[in-house]
C-alpha cells in the first residue's frame, strides 16, 4: 500500500508567537468550555427542566445520559475521521452541530426532542473534544507541547467548578432554555475565529471504515448501558447480557483492528509501555475522580450536615487547586519526566482521597478544604505531563486517533466512577442510615484507583 499523501503542508513546529496563535487558542479554549460547561450546568437544571416538562426525576436523568452516551460512541470513530480529513474541518463541523443542537435543545417542546438534541449535542462535543490534543499539538511548538495541555487541563477544570454558578445564575434570572440557547454565540464566535485561525495540518487519503465504527459504537454503547444497569439495580442476566455483548464485540474490534494497514484505533501504540502505562493510569485516575466527584456532596450534606451553599464552596477548592497547577504543571513537563511528576501528583491526590475518608465527625471548612486541595493539585500535576507524554509518543499523523483514545479514557473513567458510587450506595443501604459508611466506602474506593494509578504511572520510570 502507498504511503499516505499530505493533504497540504503543515506548519514545521507549532504557530510563530503572536496574535494568530492567541486566537486560535482562544478558539479550542470557547469549544472546550462549551463541551464541558453544557453537562455540568445541564445537571443542575434537571428539576426545572422535569417540572416544565411534566415528566418524572427518573426520566430527566436521561438529559444528561443521552450526551455522555452519545459522546462515548462518537470519540473514536470522530478521532479517526479527523486524521483523514483534517483536525480544523471536524472541529468546525462539531462547533456548528453543538451549536445548532443546542438552540434545538433551547426550542424542544418535549422530552423526545429534548433528547435528540442533547444526542446530538453529544456527537458535537465528540468533535470538539476529540481533536484538542491534537490541535494543540499543531498550534504549540513541541517544545511548548506541555504548557498548552496544561492550559487545556486549566480550562475543563475552571469550567467544571464555575459551571454550578453560571447555570445558577442564568436560573436565577431566566428559565431553563437559556442554559442551552447560550452555547449558540459562542459557537459562532469560536467558529469565526477557527476558520480564520486555526492551522492547517496535514491528513491522509483513506476511507472511513464504517464497519470498524459500527463496533466501536456498539462496543462502549453496550459497555455504558451495562454499567448503568449495574448502578441502578438492572436484571442481572441483561447486565450480564450487555458485558458479555460488549467483550465479544470489543474482542472482535481489537481483531479487526490488527488486520487493517490503517486502523480507527492504532492497536500499535499500545505496544508501547509508555502510551499503555498513562493511559491506563489516565483511566484510573478519572474513575477516581468520578467516584470523588459524585460522593463528595452527599459527604457534606446528608453525613456532615452542610447545606447547598456551604457544599457548593466546599467542593470547588479541588477543580481550583487543579486549575491552578495544571499550567505550572504543563511547563514543568516540557523539562521533567511525566512519569516523575506523576509519581508526586497521584501521591498527593491519593493522600489527599485518604485523608478525607478519615475526616472527623464534626470537621471545620479549613480541614475539609486543604484536603481537596491535594488531591486538586496532585491530578493537576499528573494530568498535563500525562497527556503530554502520550501525545508525544504516537507518530504526528496518528495525533487525531490518540486524541481519541485519550477523550474515551477520560469519558469511560467518569462514566465507571459515577456508576460505582451507586453500587456502592446499594450495597451500604445508603436510604435507610448507612448513609456516612457508604459515602467513605465510595472515597475509600476512590484512594485505591488513584493508588493503582499511582503504581501503574510510575512504572513508566524504567522507560
Amino acid at each position: 500500500m502507498a504511503a499516505p499523501a499530505p493533504a497540504s503542508v503543515p506548519l514545521p513546529d507549532g504557530m510563530p508567537p503572536g496574535w494568530p496563535r492567541r486566537l486560535a487558542v482562544a478558539t479550542i479554549t470557547i469549544g472546550l468550555m462549551m463541551s464541558v460547561l453544557s453537562n455540568s450546568m445541564t445537571n443542575l437544571a434537571l428539576p426545572y427542566i422535569a417540572k416544565d416538562l411534566n415528566i418524572t426525576a427518573e426520566s430527566s436523568i436521561w438529559i444528561v445520559n443521552a450526551t455522555q452516551i452519545a459522546l462515548i460512541i462518537s470519540l473514536l470513530p470522530v478521532a479517526a475521521l479527523a486524521d483523514i480529513v483534517g483536525y480544523r474541518h471536524v472541529y468546525r463541523i462539531g462547533l456548528v452541530l453543538f451549536s445548532l443542537a443546542s438552540i434545538g435543545c433551547a426550542f424542544a417542546p418535549s422530552l423526545p426532542w429534548l433528547l435528540l438534541g442533547r444526542t446530538l449535542q453529544g456527537l458535537g462535543g465528540a468533535a470538539i473534544m476529540s481533536v484538542q490534543p491534537a490541535l494543540v499539538r499543531a498550534i504549540y511548538p513541541r517544545a511548548q507541547l506541555g504548557r498548552g495541555l496544561g492550559f487545556n487541563t486549566t480550562v475543563v477544570a475552571t469550567s467544571l467548578a464555575a459551571g454550578p454558578s453560571i447555570g445558577a445564575a442564568v436560573l436565577s434570572i431566566a428559565p431553563w432554555p437559556y442554559l442551552f440557547a447560550v452555547y449558540a454565540p459562542l459557537g459562532l464566535i469560536s467558529f469565526v475565529l477557527a476558520e480564520r485561525y486555526l492551522p492547517r495540518t496535514s491528513h491522509t487519503h483513506r476511507p472511513f471504515d464504517w464497519t470498524s465504527a459500527a463496533m466501536s459504537g456498539a462496543t462502549f454503547g453496550l459497555l455504558i448501558f451495562g454499567i448503568d444497569g449495574l448502578a441502578h439495580g438492572h436484571h442481572r442476566l441483561i447486565v450480564a447480557s450487555e458485558f458479555v455483548a460488549a467483550a465479544v464485540l470489543g474482542t472482535l474490534f481489537v481483531l479487526r483492528q490488527k488486520t487493517l494497514a490503517d486502523p480507527m484505533m492504532p492497536i500499535d501504540v499500545f505496544k508501547r509501555p509508555i502510551f499503555s502505562l498513562s493511559i491506563t493510569a489516565a483511566a484510573c485516575t478519572f474513575t477516581a475522580q468520578g467516584l470523588a466527584f459524585v460522593s463528595l456532596p452527599f459527604f457534606f450534606h446528608t453525613v456532615l450536615g452542610r447545606d447547598a451553599t456551604s457544599t457548593g464552596i466546599l467542593l470547588t477548592a479541588w477543580p481550583l487547586a487543579l486549575a491552578t497547577v495544571a499550567p505550572i504543571a504543563g511547563r514543568l513537563a516540557d523539562r521533567h519526566h511525566a512519569g516523575l511528576l506523576g509519581a508526586i501528583g497521584l501521591t498527593s491526590m491519593t493522600t489527599g482521597l485518604v485523608l478525607t475518608a478519615l475526616l472527623p465527625e464534626n470537621p471545620s471548612s479549613a480541614d475539609i478544604m486543604w484536603r481537596l486541595v491535594l488531591c486538586g493539585a496532585g491530578f493537576g500535576v499528573f494530568a498535563s505531563p500525562n497527556n503530554r507524554l502520550m501525545m508525544n509518543s504516537v507518530p504526528r499523523e496518528r495525533s487525531g486517533s490518540a486524541g481519541g483514545i485519550i477523550a474515551t479514557a477520560r469519558t469511560f473513567g467518569q462514566t465507571l466512577g459515577a456508576a460505582l458510587v451507586a453500587v456502592v450506595f446499594g450495597l451500604f443501604d445508603f436510604s435507610s442510615g448507612g448513609a456516612a459508611d457508604a459515602a467513605r466506602a465510595a472515597i475509600w474506593l476512590g484512594a485505591v484507583f488513584a493508588a493503582a494509578a499511582l503504581v501503574i504511572g510510575s512504572l513508566r520510570l524504567r522507560h
